[in-house]
């Protein structure tokens, strides 16, 4: 068994920013306990075991340098620590840009010059192989979804596992999941869903009111954030795989879907000054016994860099321990555990039990 998961990540922005600099924090606090993850070690495997050995990304601030020191680089917003230890001889290459720069993030970040597509391939293809990369972490924006696909290509081209963290659709559309399967290379995916974070709330609030016998009649999530994400989500034409995602992990825990005009969810406004904070405000509202009426509303206050690289960590453990087993296409348990739209829903509580059995073997 390797002593190291050697991965390579697809954006570095904050919240690649965020996972590196907490596996840093604990390096330098061995007292602290790790929170935010399923397990000390999964498979054998603990957060120390987790190399990055490539970066790519379009952002001119970023490419060339070293990947230490690009996760420091504007836009990014995650200060969390003053410096790291590793990936000091990781430079960051050139990533396609396709469709990853929306309208308003353009006004922040300084996409580097494009080359052919073909020839960025062949130079990542050559990259992910001479450091022998094993996983590819995509944090491409949302809307991304051309990008994501040739990176999903690149996955199959190289045999290397992809955990996609993002609302473009690879793991849980059934032609891309068919083709990892094919090739006997793994994939958990999509969308991330935060350790506590807006969707894994709401979702289990809903699930709460519909098994004690309510009836729901409308709901709604809205978050803002300050980040390039939610600059990057007030096109609302980049937004549709995002809404998809965030209301089918909703509908999902409920017996009786609701009609579309009476959900909602998804991300509502940009906010400079939140920074890294994404605020969440929920409400549900229905009838209990005689149709009296109730509502309750939640609202969630989250670092939100902090929320996902914990799953992340998770995510990159498991898909490893899936190409020690040659297992290919899609991780159901480890998908729907810790993604928001994966191949199959589950409840919770059921793909927490379903993944713990695939943790045992």
């Amino acid at each position: 068994m390797s002593k190291k998961i050697k991965c390579a990540v697809v954006g570095v922005g904050n919240c690649f920013a965020g996972l590196v600099q907490g596996i840093e924090y604990y390096k330098q606090h061995p007292e602290e306990e790790v929170i935010g993850i399923m397990h000390k070690e999964i498979g054998g495997y603990s957060i120390y075991d987790i190399e990055f050995v490539a970066g790519f990304d379009v952002d001119s601030k970023k490419v060339g340098m070293k990947l230490s020191d690009a996760v420091y680089a504007e836009p990014n917003k995650v200060k969390w620590m003053d410096k790291l230890s590793t990936m000091q001889d990781v430079a960051v290459m050139q990533s396609p840009r396709l469709d990853g720069v929306g309208h308003y993030v353009e006004k922040v970040v300084d996409a580097i010059q494009d080359k052919p597509e073909e020839e960025l391939k062949e130079k990542a293809i050559k990259e992910l192989k001479d450091k022998k990369v094993e996983i590819l972490v995509s944090y491409l924006p949302v809307g991304a979804d051309k990008a994501t696909q040739f990176w999903a290509q690149v996955c199959l081209d190289t045999k290397i596992a992809m955990v996609n963290c993002m609302p473009s659709f690879i793991a849980s559309e059934p032609k891309w999941a068919e083709r990892f399967k094919n090739s006997q290379i793994p994939i958990i995916g999509d969308d991330i869903k935060g350790q506590v974070g807006a969707t894994i709330v709401h979702r289990t609030m809903a699930k709460l009111c519909d098994d004690r016998g309510t009836k729901i009649e409308k709901t709604y999530q809205i978050n803002v954030g300050g980040n390039t994400d939610f600059l990057g989500m007030k096109e609302q034409e980049r937004l549709q795989s995002k809404k998809i995602s965030k209301t089918e992990s909703v509908q999902s825990q409920l017996r009786q879907r609701l009609p579309d005009e009476q959900i909602y969810v998804g991300p509502s406004d940009f906010i400079p000054f939140l920074g890294n904070t994404k605020l969440m405000f929920m409400r549900i509202e229905g009838r209990m016994w005689a149709g009296i009426p109730y509502n309750m509303e939640v609202r969630l206050e989250v670092d939100d860099k902090a929320n996902s690289a914990g799953i992340v960590i998770d995510a990159i453990r498991l898909a490893k321990i899936a190409l020690e087993r040659k297992l290919g296409g899609p991780i159901e348990a480890a998908s729907a555990y810790l993604m928001k739209h994966p191949p199959r829903q589950m409840s919770d509580p059921e793909a927490r039990a379903e993944l713990e059995r695939f943790i045992k073997g």
